[in-house]
């Protein structure tokens, strides 16, 4: 699943590359090393959990998608501030970045069937 593949290289990407990743975290966060790495084990969870967690993909679905949208104000702010990191060096390439944040957000919730919840009205996961 090319979701997971990208969920488990970012996320060992916070590892590998900390001080990229440390210019999306806001000034007002506390501990920003410790949010770059926690980040990165949720990251890779979720990874995980995509490819593992079967039969309650649409709810891990969900999840993936709130966890596009909380980390989303890093990237505004990565935006507002200038911050150059992951070769987003101009202002425009950091505005276009903001635009593929709901990209990864319908990914989450279309591959994993929560979107097919959605349109037929089921509450309950595909499968059960």
């Amino acid at each position: 699943m090319g979701l997971a593949a990208v969920l488990l290289i970012a996320g060992i990407g916070h590892f590998l590359s900390h001080d990229a990743f440390l210019a999306q975290v806001p000034p007002w966060m506390p501990l920003p090393s410790a949010v770059v790495y926690v980040s990165g084990v949720v990251e890779v969870a979720l990874g995980l959990a995509l490819l593992l967690v079967v039969r309650h993909r649409a709810a891990v679905g969900w999840v993936v998608a709130a966890f596009f949208v909380i980390v989303f104000p890093g990237n505004i702010w990565q935006f507002i501030e200038g911050r150059d990191a992951f070769g987003l060096d101009t202002d425009a390439a950091r505005f276009i970045r903001l635009l593929f944040q709901p990209v990864l957000v319908v990914w989450a919730l279309w591959c994993t069937g929560a979107l097919a919840q959605i349109a037929h009205g089921r509450a309950r996961p595909a499968g059960e």
